[in-house]
């Protein structure tokens, strides 16, 4: 998550906590930061106008003024199940960890009734999680080369355990076959390759801007496969 979303994430965290407030252990946890980034988040949101203070005491965190939280929103228990259901299954996959921060965003705006509601409902759903503890900092990376197109370096090891290091800028995430890739423009043979998530040994993000690479020359798809944007 780059410093502007993040910033907003933070902003309708606090508005959802209401007068409990949010520590800035807690808020660092969630977003998966340093308390020292937090705090800086949060004199930049002050400075900018947001009303945020530090309630002080045992307990105290960050609050903002009532006249900043939201109405509760209306979702239904088996939207709330649905959703929880995707995140626990996609742990460990692109982008599921935004999707628990949206989960989070989407329990702390309903009404208290309808979050017991949901949590009873939740229980009765299992996902096996025996992947939760894969380590998510390549595709992290890997996220950030997509979102704010930017040259990443790879060490990449292929199916016959050769490694080789890449520059790559990226294309897109595609799932298939049972296994994740990012499909990215080798900067090194000047041609599209599939680099499957986990065979890739390190992922770091360059400061350089990625070559505008349009999806379509990654080829044509199955006719199973589509955007997810495609509901």
């Amino acid at each position: 998550m780059n410093r502007t979303d993040r910033l907003y994430a933070v902003r309708e965290e606090l508005r959802r906590a209401g007068r409990s407030g949010r520590t800035a252990e807690r808020l660092a946890a969630t977003f998966e930061v340093s308390i020292r980034t937090i705090k800086r988040d949060i004199s930049a949101l002050q400075q900018s106008g947001f009303p945020i203070w530090a309630q002080p005491g045992p307990g105290g965190g960050y609050v903002v003024d009532p006249s900043a939280s939201l109405p509760p929103v209306n979702f239904t228990e088996s939207e709330v199940v649905g959703l929880a259901a995707a995140a626990a299954a996609s742990r460990g996959q692109p982008f599921d960890r935004e999707l628990r921060v949206v989960l989070t965003k989407v329990l702390n705006a309903m009404d208290g009734a309808a979050r017991k509601r949901a949590a009873l409902l939740t229980d009765r759903v299992w996902i096996d999680a025996a992947d939760d503890g894969r380590d998510t900092r390549n595709l992290r990376q890997i996220e950030r080369s997509l979102s704010e197109q930017r040259v990443i370096a790879l060490r990449y090891r292929d199916g016959h355990g050769v490694e080789s290091s890449r520059r790559v800028d990226p294309v897109l995430l595609a799932n298939t076959g049972g296994h994740w890739y990012f499909v990215a423009h080798c900067r090194t043979v000047d041609a599209i390759r599939w680099f499957r998530l986990d065979r890739i040994e390190a992922a770091h993000l360059t400061n350089v801007s990625a070559s505008p690479i349009p999806v379509d020359s990654v080829g044509q798809p199955p006719s199973s496969a589509r955007p997810v944007g495609d509901f």
